[in-house]
């Protein structure tokens, strides 16, 4: 933000407006070429004249910085008037005016065009003052780099405005995909975090419901660990939410453990994880939480195996088979395993059953 606010700092305000002033030389050195050319009458009429362009000048950065288009050129135009007006006046010094007309008018044309201009300004800059013979003076070699220089400075500005105003412009953009970033991280989390937790509360709300005259010390465990699953989906979604949640595969594989018991399906899943790299195991991790969400709740299985090697993890069962529920946390899944540069395979298997398989 102090970057944006530097950049800022230059393109608009009080620092512009000083350049802009800066302009106000060649008037000057104008107004004293007037006084030398031009006595009597003449004098205060060029003054006046070349007094008109400078507070034309002035308005047209005014509208320049307010981005009135129409305005703009119809002071430009004024001002390429007046320049004209002072040749006799001023003779030669008048292309100090002509170089702050163009130095507005060229950054905004095409860039053919405005070089054809400013080439053509300098041509006449030079020859004029030599082919008016009254004015006897030579070339205006002075007054025509005077003028290129000029020009080609202020275009050189226009353009780094232009670059800095793209470049606050592109920082605000990265800032709003990094939020959105955030966002569907955040998103993804608790669908992950929480399908599990709930389905495991659903699960167990339910046979609790069914025991609770017929076994009612068994339904009273079985709330209490409804309990137990309730406090640790809010301190999932706390982790989740401040960026600091822990998955880890030992945890997932008790929790899931767990979660086929009371579903009724026969669980056989590894005791133990050593055979997995630890920084695998946060997402081989992700991998059995939502494959075992999902036979929980969509497969009615039977039997679910989980299979556990140093490159791969896999959770299958002998359910229904059938696609994959739409809206499911799979793409989710899909997501954390291809940013590690893993294989996903997710479908049906023959003759019957699921099976989710994550290879790196």
């Amino acid at each position: 933000m102090d970057g944006t606010r530097d950049v800022q700092r230059w393109v608009r305000g009080w620092r512009l407006r000083l350049l802009d002033a800066g302009m106000l030389v060649y008037p000057a050195v104008t107004l004293a070429a007037v006084l030398q050319h031009s006595p009597g009458a003449g004098a205060v009429l060029g003054c006046a004249v070349v007094t008109a362009f400078a507070a034309g000048y002035l308005l047209a950065a005014a509208a320049a910085a307010r981005r009135a288009t129409r305005p703009f050129w119809l002071l430009v135009g004024g001002c390429a008037v007046l320049f004209a007006v002072a040749l006799p006046f001023a003779h030669a010094d008048a292309f100090f005016l002509a170089a702050v007309v163009l130095s507005l008018a060229a950054p905004r044309l095409p860039r053919r065009a405005a070089a054809a201009l400013v080439a053509a300004s300098a041509v006449a800059a030079v020859v004029l003052p030599w082919a008016v013979r009254p004015w006897q003076s030579g070339p205006g070699w002075t007054q025509a780099v005077a003028l290129v220089f000029t020009v080609l400075m202020v275009s050189a500005f226009a353009e780094a405005i232009r670059a800095n105003t793209a470049l606050v412009e592109a920082r605000a953009e990265v800032a709003r995909l990094a939020s959105e970033a955030e966002r569907a991280r955040i998103a993804r989390d608790l669908h992950d975090l929480l399908g599990h937790s709930l389905t495991a509360i659903t699960v167990k709300s339910t046979l609790a419901r069914r025991l609770v005259t017929a076994e009612a010390t068994r339904a009273g465990e079985e709330m209490s660990a409804v309990e137990t699953l309730a406090r640790q989906a809010l301190t999932d979604v706390r982790a989740a939410v401040s960026g600091y949640r822990e998955v880890t595969l030992a945890v997932e594989l008790a929790r899931g453990r767990e979660l086929l018991r009371a579903c009724g399906v026969a669980a056989d899943l590894p005791t133990a994880t050593d055979v997995v790299a630890p920084d695998r195991q946060e997402l081989f991790g992700w991998v059995v939480r939502e494959g075992l969400t999902n036979v929980a709740r969509h497969a009615r299985a039977t039997r679910c195996t989980v299979t556990l090697s140093a490159a791969s993890v896999e959770v299958a069962d002998d359910g229904g088979g059938g696609p994959a529920p739409h809206g499911s946390g799979l793409d989710g899944l899909r997501e954390r395993v291809e940013a590690a540069g893993g294989c996903f395979e997710a479908g049906p298997v023959s003759p019957r059953g699921w099976r989710l398989r994550v290879t790196l």
